[in-house]
């Protein structure tokens, strides 16, 4: 997995493309905990989950059915109001894309069993063919370690300086229209 460094960044680079209406703290908290949230099924080893199963690591919440699913359920609780409008169908999206972004970026990683990116339609275990991301122990205090600094160099370089980019080219864009 990448660490949650690159998924909460990366879910903050995105919301960056959004207007100032829509950008307050609630915005970032949950766009970046939605981002986070699909790692959590990693509870399941405690409970003898296997990886490669259904509720396993990197399965049904790393999908896109679960990403659309949370970004459902995130709209609804916490924008109710705005949920059958324009503004809700964006927020919608949003954390949809945020909870996405986890699983592609994981699949980006060169370690694990893939992601199960159909589920529950396929099973199926996906990478991506160019895997440039080192793949993010699991727990702390492995992460406090060299492993875990070379897994910061990696984020930094393919997640880090993208999504920089993509932060001032939306920035530019946005100050371009304003001024329109």
């Amino acid at each position: 997995m990448a660490s949650i460094f690159a998924h909460g960044f990366t879910a903050f680079a995105f919301g960056k493309s959004f207007s100032k209406e829509f950008i307050n703290w609630k915005f970032w908290s949950l766009g970046i905990l939605c981002a986070i949230i699909p790692d959590a099924d990693v509870i399941g080893f405690k409970f003898n989950i296997a990886y490669e199963d259904f509720w396993g690591h990197r399965g049904f919440s790393h999908s896109l059915v679960f990403a659309l699913l949370l970004g459902i359920a995130i709209t609804t609780i916490f924008y109710n109001k705005k949920l059958f409008t324009k503004t809700g169908v964006i927020l919608i999206m949003y954390f949809s894309i945020c909870t996405a972004s986890h699983g592609i970026l994981d699949a980006m990683t060169t370690g694990g069993l893939g992601i199960a990116f159909f589920s529950p339609f396929d099973d199926t275990r996906y990478f991506f063919p160019w895997r440039p991301i080192k793949v993010s122990p699991i727990g702390a205090s492995k992460f406090f370690s060299v492993w875990g600094i070379k897994v910061l160099l990696s984020e930094l370089i393919w997640v880090g300086i993208p999504g920089s980019m993509y932060i001032l080219v939306s920035s530019l864009f946005r100050k371009k229209n304003e001024k329109n």
